[in-house]
C-alpha cells in the first residue's frame, strides 16, 4: 500500500537510504551521500515523501518534486512530477516496487495537472536503465550536470540518465 511517509518513519527512512547507498556502491561504484534529515522531514511535512509498507514494515520509499530546473532545464516548464531517491529495503527486493510506483504516479500526476513523470539516475548502470524502460519510462539520454548548487553530493560532477513517462 502506498501512503505518505510520516515523521515517525524518519529512522526507517534514513536506514533505508543508508542500505540503498551501500548497495548502490557495490553495484555501480557510485554511492549516495548521507541525506540531510531536515530535507527529508521537510518533504514529509509537505506530503512529498511516500512509502510502501509490507507487513507493517517500511519496504520502499521515495520523494517527489514539482520542479527540477537544474536537471531538466527548459523542459522543467512542462507539467511534470519528478521522482527522486527510490530506496528499497533489501529484505523486500524483487517485489517490483518501481512498477507499483509507476502505476501510482500514473494516477497521481493527472490529479495534480501533470502530463509527465520524470526521473534521473546516475548514468552508466545499464541494468537499471533497462529496468526503468521495462517499467514504462522512455530513456531520454544522459546529461552532464553543471548547476548543482544546493543539490545532494551525488549530483556534483555527475552525468545523469534522464527518464520520462507520459501520462
Amino acid at each position: 500500500m502506498i501512503v505518505n511517509t510520516s515523521l515517525q518513519d524518519i529512522e526507517a527512512v534514513l536506514g533505508l537510504y543508508k542500505m540503498a547507498s551501500d548497495f548502490k556502491k557495490t553495484v555501480s561504484g557510485v554511492q549516495w551521500p548521507e541525506f540531510d534529515q531536515n530535507m527529508i522531514e521537510t518533504e514529509i511535512r509537505e506530503n512529498r515523501h511516500f512509502k510502501i509498507t509490507v507487513d507493517e514494515q517500511v519496504a520502499c520509499v521515495w520523494s517527489i518534486t514539482f520542479d527540477d530546473h537544474q536537471v531538466w532545464e527548459e523542459k522543467n516548464d512542462d507539467p511534470a512530477i519528478y521522482i527522486h531517491r527510490i530506496a528499497t529495503n533489501p529484505n523486500f527486493r524483487g517485489q517490483k516496487f518501481v512498477e507499483q510506483i509507476v502505476e501510482w504516479a500514473k494516477q497521481f500526476a493527472p490529479k495534480h495537472n501533470k502530463l509527465y513523470v520524470r526521473m534521473d539516475t546516475t548514468a552508466g548502470n545499464q541494468r537499471l536503465t533497462d529496468y526503468y524502460v521495462k517499467c514504462g519510462f522512455t530513456y531520454l539520454g544522459d546529461k552532464k550536470m553543471t548547476d548543482t548548487e544546493g543539490r545532494p553530493d551525488h549530483y556534483h560532477n555527475a552525468t545523469m540518465g534522464l527518464f520520462q513517462l507520459e501520462v
